[in-house]
């Protein structure tokens, strides 16, 4: 196989176009039969195959720099330099990142999770270059559905004044996780369907430069000729006036074409666009038929195509859909909102249901978020479907736009705590730090999928402003769901089992499991902790609160974030602002590091989140004596 004989760039170089067509397609083998096993990122990698070989084979990597945007899409970058051979550890603990990833390789010299970011890269090391008296190339690869992030355009509009020399590779195919929405998505549909717009734009350069340049004033008309024809028949006019030379669209699956335009483009001074047309998941009938399922996934059988996935009680994102559902059903005020995420954020379902009560803004978590403020403004009850990671993107206008003007707005916020093979740029261990610290914010956090759907009916029905419920990238528990949901009262804990001596508040069904499973472990040494689950991250339940300090209790807080400024933190700032100083408080949480890819199981071990641990923290704190009988 020419695929063995690759170990890096340089290796490329030596293949002919014949070669390096044979070349992709052993690649895309070695793509389906390696995720197979370990799951990834298929259809998106599937669609860059040979674009990714055109790139090092032409350019010169790592003195020229490739910034992927995200970087869930470099797998085939990670096989051309040197890393095939740890593609079974893949996305598993301690190997093969599923991003690019700086400590991986020389080649890596961007880390992206979130999305809209490359472009911002690009024109930075430009700069650089530029200030340093360095040659190389920059070239930025960045997709259709990124390029409707508010970040890309502000650097697009930065390149295009600058005028700095670096190369956008826009790889258009209609997808980002999700099919592609707005205004931006129907000019690049155009462009995409226009057949006659390369020989169109050949004709009218053609014409005016049969124009004599006789005199400065003819000279001018024909640039103004040049200028009104180009909105006539060059479909890359909006790059155009944003100050990049266009090209395309290029079939991306057509090497020779990637070569020419490619060394067309090489020649420009200044930033040039080139529009790249590819199929996400090209090269496997699964990925190609239903790329938005196959964008990331867990292991699977190739013949088939069908996913392998364990049997068990629902996701809470499952679970947060229907009981959505369930309350639109009520409430007509009622609006889903969501960034490019209908499908992981469960919401395909309702969107089918109520077309008009779905509000889909693409990559655009900002907007998204002021939009729901004033959804609320105006009567509404916008739900915002999110990631906890992609949240973070729109810290100001949650300041800003929703808390500073106590608008009734619902977040609905998916994958918090560790999620597993996505890793540090994914991990949703934040929002409860940066959330809580907001006036007018409530969080929740349920204990089981049961009581998600009480949470879920307690703030639809609270008026009072911003009002958040957090839930975990995981099956719930098993349990039985009750026939109605009620709401539950604000800022209220509860008790799930007694004890004495210490009280350990768990947030989070996967802290009360832990804190359950250090009970046991200390039940043969007589030593019984209180358990009580923390749903109400804020406020704090402060009549509990003060009965455990009167009560003599010592306390231990257990969450799936992190412990800088998290939960633990608040319940330890309570009692500093009354000067309660005899109760003894351990928060326990994710300390201050970016924790790395692998199974939830194995980042909690890493981080100390285990019963053994919680028993050695117990038994430090000595129990203290009741204040009261």
């Amino acid at each position: 196989m020419l695929l063995n004989q690759i170990d890096s760039p340089a290796d490329l170089k030596k293949l002919s176009i014949f070669q390096l067509e044979t070349l992709a397609e052993e690649i895309r083998g070695f793509l389906i039969e390696k995720l197979s096993k370990t799951g990834g990122h298929l259809a998106p990698n599937l669609g860059v195959v040979e674009l990714t070989i055109a790139l090092h084979y032409l350019f010169d990597s790592p003195n020229d720099k490739f910034i992927f945007d995200v970087g869930h899409q470099s797998y085939v970058h990670k096989i051309l330099t040197g890393r095939k051979d740890r593609f079974d550890t893949l996305r598993k603990y301690k190997g093969l990142c599923g991003f690019v990833k700086m400590s991986e390789s020389e080649h890596d010299v961007w880390e992206a999770g979130h999305s809209s970011t490359s472009l911002s890269a690009a024109m930075g090391m430009a700069i650089a270059r530029d200030l340093k008296g360095e040659q190389n190339k920059i070239v930025a690869v960045i997709g259709d559905g990124a390029l409707t992030g508010g970040m890309a355009l502000e650097a697009m509009n930065h390149i295009g004044h600058e005028r700095k020399n670096l190369m956008v590779v826009l790889n258009d195919n209609e997808m980002s996780i999700a099919p592609n929405v707005g205004a931006l998505h129907n000019y690049l549909s155009k462009i995409r369907t226009d057949k006659h717009y390369a020989k169109a734009k050949e004709e009218v350069e053609h014409l005016l430069k049969k124009i004599p340049a006789i005199g400065g004033t003819l000279a001018k008309t024909a640039e103004r000729l040049k200028d009104s024809l180009k909105y006539l028949v060059v479909s890359g006019v909006w790059f155009e006036e944003l100050g990049f030379k266009y090209f395309g669209p290029v079939d991306g699956h057509n090497l020779p074409q990637l070569f020419e335009t490619f060394k067309q483009a090489e020649k420009v001074n200044g930033p040039v666009l080139i529009h790249v047309i590819t199929v996400k998941g090209k090269g496997y009938s699964p990925a190609e038929e239903d790329s938005h399922t196959w964008h990331g996934g867990g292991p699977y059988k190739i013949e088939s195509g069908q996913f392998i996935k364990a049997v068990g009680p629902p996701m809470y994102t499952e679970v947060f859909s229907n009981s959505l559902i369930e309350l639109a059903e009520q409430d007509e005020r009622i609006v889903a909102v969501t960034p490019a995420m209908p499908g992981g954020s469960g919401l395909l379902k309702f969107a089918e249901l109520y077309p008009d009560r779905m509000i889909d803004v693409g990559i655009a978590e900002q907007h998204a978020a002021t939009l729901c403020a004033a959804l609320a403004l105006e009567g509404m009850k916008p739900v915002y479907a999110v990631y906890s990671t992609f949240m973070q993107r729109a810290y100001d206008q949650i300041v800003h736009d929703i808390c500073r003007q106590n608008t009734n707005v619902i977040f609905a916020i998916d994958r918090a705590g560790f999620v597993g093979a996505d890793g540090e740029t994914h991990q949703g261990v934040y929002d409860i730090a940066f959330m809580r610290s907001i006036p007018n914010m409530v969080m929740m956090m349920p204990k089981d999928e049961n009581e998600l759907r009480h949470m879920m009916k307690t703030a639809v029905d609270y008026n009072e402003g911003p009002i958040a419920v957090r839930y975990p990238r995981m099956n719930g528990v098993g349990v039985k769901m009750d026939e109605e949901a009620k709401p539950i009262p604000i800022g209220s804990w509860e008790t799930v089992r007694d004890g004495e001596g210490f009280a350990i508040l768990a947030a989070g069904p996967q802290m009360l499991e832990l804190a359950f499973g250090a009970a046991e472990l200390l039940k043969s040494e007589g030593i019984q902790p209180r358990i009580v689950n923390a749903r109400f991250l804020k406020p704090l339940d402060e009549q509990m609160l003060m009965n455990l300090y009167e009560d003599g209790y010592n306390i231990l807080t257990l969450e799936e974030g992190t412990v800088k400024g998290g939960f633990g933190g608040a319940v330890l700032e309570f009692y500093a602002e009354r000067d309660i100083y005899g109760v003894r408080v351990k928060p326990v949480g994710i300390p201050d590091y970016f924790v790395e890819h692998g199974s939830p199981k194995e980042q909690r071990q890493e981080v100390g989140l285990t019963p053994e641990r919680v028993v050695t923290e117990l038994k430090t704190m000595l129990p203290r004596k009741r204040q009261r009988a």
